[in-house]
């Protein structure tokens, strides 16, 4: 059964996020790295707005959105269909829900709605069901969040890293409106180890490719800011093996005409 198909551009911070949650879902996929510079006819036709990242799924494959079970954060209007017997998703989020919801060994969703019990030092976390049928509150909460970074926070990053770049009078101006959006997640992990709890949660991966991006901005004033959490937080996601496979270089599709089986483990 062919496996779905997706293609991606290893430096962009929507392909990056979409390949975490697909390594974090276990869900392999037949990778196709490109260059916006020589698009793929095929990604052209599956999505005419040939952005990536871009996943295909043909609709007799096992590995399918299952629309019987339902999932209301997946967008309809990001699920469409290539006029054949595909699907196709071209949002980063709808692509990471997508993996999720197939799988989430480590319940990135907080779906399970775990009650962690209290534990002494030394000791392993101990968890059991929340049998109550409440909804996920805390998914709601994650995607607001996405949404704030994906809209309010990126726009600002944008003009901070055309200020760097063009050597602009307002560098200083651009880096603190960024900065009020690095506070609210600095507040977050001074609570706790992720931005919603203990645990790795969806908008930890979501929002990890554009704090990337920032932190290189001004190497250095990075380095040196007040924000020890939210340091922490990402080094401990640059210096992991997860990322390292997630950023490991493979030959384009369009030059070596072998798709790589990209999984995690």
């Amino acid at each position: 059964m062919a496996l779905p198909i997706l293609y991606s551009l290893r430096n962009c911070p929507y392909a990056m996020r979409a390949r975490i949650a697909i390594f974090k879902s276990h869900q392999p996929v037949a990778l196709r790295d490109l260059v916006l510079t020589d698009k793929p006819a095929a990604m052209i036709l599956a999505s005419p707005k040939a952005t990536v990242p871009i996943l295909v799924l043909d609709e007799n494959s096992p590995f399918k959105e299952d629309n019987a079970q339902g999932n209301k954060a997946l967008s309809e209007a990001n699920t469409n269909r290539a006029g054949d017997n595909r699907i196709v998703i071209d949002e980063s989020l709808d692509i990471m829900l997508w993996a999720l919801k197939k799988s989430d060994p480590n319940n990135l969703l907080h779906t399970d709605n775990r009650v962690t019990l209290p534990i002494k030092p030394d000791e392993k976390v101990t968890t059991f069901p929340n049998k109550s049928n409440k909804p996920n509150e805390k998914l709601n909460e994650m995607l607001a969040l996405i949404a704030e970074f994906d809209v309010e926070f990126k726009l600002r990053l944008e003009a901070y890293k055309c200020a760097k770049r063009y050597h602009e009078t307002n560098l200083n101006e651009c880096r603190a409106a960024c900065e009020y959006y690095i506070q609210l997640l600095e507040s977050r992990l001074i609570q706790h180890d992720y931005l919603f709890s203990a645990q790795e949660s969806l908008a930890d991966i979501a929002l990890l490719p554009f704090i990337r991006q920032f932190a290189r901005i001004e190497r250095q004033w990075y380095l040196q800011s007040p924000y020890p959490k939210l340091k922490n937080w990402l080094n401990r996601y640059l210096q992991s093996p997860m990322f390292t496979r997630v950023m490991a270089k493979h030959p384009l599709w369009l030059e070596c005409g072998e798709e790589v089986v990209f999984v995690g483990q």
